[in-house]
């Protein structure tokens, strides 16, 4: 008989399976292609290990900053994702978003549900140094993607640089070394016309 503990895993596993289908407006490098959530989290995941030693604060529990990128945007399996640029809904932590954490994370044996919650919240605040690493890593991926694809989202209505700057600041608060390429990146955009200066 299989325990019962088991089975709410991998009813979990399945579950999460559905974030494969959540596609996000940013393109893959160099592509057309949307990419979506769980190959964005997992991109997420190894800059976490690859970047870390350019964390300001060294002493951040990289396993804790690996679960907080592969699970922060599990809540768009119900909520959706919203595109960080966007002038109609706020790109936070929204009633929408926790209902959807607590069914999804739910599902697992109660141990594991409240952990990953603590730690989806975690992030979400963005105050401990874990979640202000994981956070720079989840605004530093798109922005090189869109610097590979002539602007990418960039390109959208109502992005210019200053909304671009002030979303990617978040990155200075984990990585002082990875906020100056950001912002080398952003200037850059500037210089080839692909990011409006207005």
């Amino acid at each position: 008989m299989t325990p019962i503990k088991l089975l709410r895993q991998i009813d979990f596993i399945k579950e999460i399976d559905k974030l494969k289908y959540i596609q996000r407006k940013t393109k893959l490098f160099n592509s057309d292609r949307c990419e979506n959530d769980a190959e964005h989290s997992w991109h997420l995941a190894l800059m976490a290990i690859v970047l870390f030693e350019h964390a300001d604060d060294q002493s951040i529990d990289l396993l804790k900053v690996i679960k907080m990128v592969l699970i922060h945007d599990i809540v768009e399996i119900d909520a959706g994702d919203t595109f960080i640029y966007d002038t109609q809904k706020a790109h936070d932590n929204t009633e929408a978003e926790r209902l959807a954490a607590n069914r999804i994370f739910s599902i697992l044996p109660e141990q594991q549900a409240e952990e990953l919650i603590a730690i989806w919240e975690e992030f979400e605040a963005g105050v401990s140094a874990e979640a202000q690493f994981a956070k720079a890593m989840d605004r530093l991926e798109p922005l090189l993607q869109n610097s590979s694809n002539n602007g990418g989202t960039w390109n959208e209505p109502g992005v210019n640089y200053n909304k671009v700057f002030a979303k990617k600041s978040v990155i200075k608060k984990g990585s002082s070394v990875l906020w100056e390429y950001a912002e080398n990146l952003i200037d850059e955009g500037v210089k080839k016309g692909i990011l409006k200066k207005e």
